[in-house]
């Protein structure tokens, strides 16, 4: 039996919060190993929704551990605040159901502060983050100067490890007409919150190691998109950590052997939050209605997301740098009714044909799509769940999908809903 990593294929919100549901339920473990709280996950079952951003998909669902990862920042407040909307809606969230790692590293108020002086004094140049501090907590970890959640069981050598911390941010926040922090003030934030996070702090690396041994599946729930990438995404218009299925070991302690198969989520379209490249975005008609009717709008930010046709291109590279076996695409039914659908087939840059998004900026900036036309469908693929119910036009775009980016699609998604979603393959079972 597989341990399945599932990763975005595009620039993130390609539906990988109802993906990792509806394969929790075959899973004991779900494992989020990199980002923080800005990701935005979420769940229809029954009619109710739950939107998630730090905590695992799987944590709706009874009987299931949900385990964060040393490669995830952790908020310690948004954690706290999380658990208690969910309590609300009926989910409990207790240390029996959720593990931190004890060596994740924490979002304090002056990375979130930090974030947004930034990207304010950024101007035009900004990056369009999501102001929540991941970034900075990032950069003090790989700094050595980071607090991590092992730091708050105990206080009382605390006060040095702070001082380090703000040997290099007052600098910093001099530097942008910031008043400077007081080490009392984030000793008093952390020695707060330390008693309703600590009794979830656990060896996750370790845990994990005996439950593999053990024969237990793990699912593990990559956040944001592979283009979103620190190294293989579209620099410097990314996320601070690598989003590809490759951090999932890394983020979890757990070796690279631990992983059996990679599914690669994808919209039967192109959607993107924030500034930078988007070839195949549509700044007309079809990018509002794609909008529209799909209700793209961030769940962490409420941004709308910018919209645009399929681009085999991307994908197919995201296939490549993840080692993607198998695509759930999502959303299909939102193309439902279009006369023609467009789908990138390659890119012209200064004249030439390429097949390849470059990694230059600049160059990013210049590609211009190169697309072919595929007759639409009239008839409905909202809520259906069998291949045989689908239209067949529907289903020849689903297969020029698959010869373009030379992966199978194993799953697909016809409605935010869990229990509409059509199965070719089960990954659990490759």
């Amino acid at each position: 039996m597989a341990n399945v990593v599932v990763v975005g294929s595009q620039w993130g919100d390609e539906g990988k919060g109802k993906i990792v549901d509806w394969l929790s339920e075959q899973a004991d473990i779900v494992v989020r190993f990199q980002g923080g709280h800005n990701a935005g996950h979420t769940l229809v079952i029954d009619g109710v929704t739950y939107k998630l951003s730090l905590l695992p998909s799987g944590v709706v669902r009874r009987n299931k551990l949900s385990v964060i990862g040393n490669g995830v920042v952790l908020d310690p407040r948004a954690l706290v605040e999380e658990i208690a909307r969910l309590k609300e809606q009926g989910v409990t969230v207790t240390p029996d159901n959720l593990r931190i790692a004890e060596n994740v590293t924490l979002i304090l108020p002056l990375h979130q502060e930090l974030d947004v002086a930034r990207e304010k004094a950024s101007g035009s140049g900004a990056i369009g983050t999501t102001g929540r501090g991941i970034g900075p907590a990032y950069e003090d970890k790989v700094g050595r100067r980071a607090i991590r959640l092992m730091d708050l069981s105990d206080l009382h050598v605390l006060d040095g490890k702070i001082e380090r911390l703000l040997a290099h941010h007052n600098a910093l926040r001099r530097g942008l007409g910031m008043n400077e922090v007081a080490v009392r003030a984030v000793y008093d934030h952390l020695a707060a919150v330390a008693p309703k996070v600590l009794p979830f702090m656990g060896s996750v690396w370790s845990m994990l190691d005996e439950k593999r041994r053990e024969g237990k599946r793990i699912l593990f729930e990559g956040a944001q998109g592979a283009l979103l990438d620190i190294d293989h995404g579209t620099y410097p218009y990314v996320t601070s950590s690598n989003t590809v299925a490759a951090q999932a070991s890394t983020g979890s302690g757990l070796g690279p052997n631990a992983i059996g198969y990679v599914l690669g989520i994808c919209k039967a379209y192109t959607t993107r939050v924030g500034q930078g490249p988007f070839p195949t975005e549509q700044l007309n008609d079809i990018g509002k209605t794609l909008g529209t009717k799909g209700k793209e709008f961030g769940v962490v930010t409420g941004r709308p997301r910018r919209c645009g046709w399929f681009d085999s291109v991307l994908v197919r590279q995201t296939v490549r740098t993840s080692g993607i076996q198998g695509i759930a695409l999502t959303k299909l039914d939102i193309l439902d009714g279009f006369e023609q659908i467009k789908i990138c087939v390659g890119y012209r840059l200064d004249g030439r044909e390429i097949d390849y998004l470059p990694a230059g900026e600049h160059a990013q900036a210049r590609v211009e799509p190169i697309y072919e036309t595929a007759e639409g469908w009239h008839e409905a693929t909202a809520r259906k769940r069998s291949w045989a119910q689908l239209p067949a036009q529907a289903i020849k775009y689903v297969r020029r999908i698959e010869e373009l980016i030379g992966c199978p699609v194993t799953l697909l998604s016809t409605s935010p809903e869990r229990e509409d979603t059509i199965l070719m393959q089960n990954p659990f079972e490759t």
